[in-house]
């Protein structure tokens, strides 16, 4: 991978206020659904926030395989990640990706029992800047 395309990938990620995060259902179908994207360890790991009650929240328990998807829709540029999906409930990573507002949807605080990060470690990817291009993630390290 040419430094024009990792410029290309950091870029995209890093302007994108949501990413469409994948799961696998019980039987076997692909669920999608839009998340803001909060925050990430460089490239590899993408932090999302949401409730543990939620259906795909269940889905990724029983299934970690995931993938998160970033786009701008307007250049038709798109970087897809493939990857496992971890449920974090310790106050660490809860506390890391609290925000003003949350809440609203935690009456409890930051540490309601409803409230959980998702950690999304990627392990390659695919990248259209207009042809696709496959890649690792040892290649955008």
């Amino acid at each position: 991978m040419n430094e024009k395309m990792k410029k290309g990938i950091r870029s995209l990620i890093e302007k994108a206020k949501h990413v469409y995060v994948s799961s696998v259902d019980e039987k076997g179908y692909p669920n999608t659904k839009a998340m803001h994207s909060l925050e990430r360890d460089g490239l590899t790991v993408h932090y999302f926030s949401t409730n543990l009650s939620s259906r795909r929240t269940a889905q990724f328990r029983l299934n970690p395989k995931a993938c998160i998807y970033y786009c701008n829709e307007s250049a038709y540029r798109g970087v897809m990640l493939i990857g496992t999906m971890e449920i974090c409930t310790d106050s660490y990573h809860k506390e890391r990706l609290w925000r003003t507002g949350f809440e609203r949807f935690y009456p409890n605080g930051v540490g309601d029992d409803d409230y959980c990060v998702y950690k999304f470690t990627a392990e390659k990817g695919r990248y259209y800047p207009g042809s696709s291009e496959t890649f690792t993630v040892q290649e955008l390290l």
